[in-house]
């Protein structure tokens, strides 16, 4: 953890290009704000048949920390919310869902 899944409208979906450039902003918003580990970022990117809302979904799943406080977690949405309209020129919802360690199973 963090996971980020990003959905785009499918016919609106970047080039490889933008979207390497957004998985790599992802993974520096994960790394400097939320102090996570780089081998534990992970970013997806879904291709949907858009029907009603924003354009762009994005769901973020995190551990919860001490230190992920309520100021973090906004900090890094809307460095997320910045990255998103960079790379794909489109509005997004966000959606940050926090888990306890004791509430986590993973493997791999």
């Amino acid at each position: 953890m963090p996971n980020i899944t990003i959905y785009i409208p499918t016919e609106q979906m970047p080039l490889d290009e933008g979207l390497a450039d957004l998985s790599s902003d992802c993974t520096k918003l994960c790394v400097r704000v939320l102090a996570a580990a780089l081998e534990n970022v992970h970013v997806i990117f879904v291709g949907v048949r858009h029907g009603r809302g924003h354009p762009v979904f994005a769901e973020v799943q995190y551990r919860l920390e001490t230190f992920r406080t309520s100021a973090v977690m906004n900090l890094f949405m809307e460095d997320l919310e910045n990255a998103i309209a960079r790379c794909t020129g489109l509005k997004a919802r966000i959606r940050c869902f926090g888990y306890g360690a004791s509430n986590i199973c993973a493997r791999n």
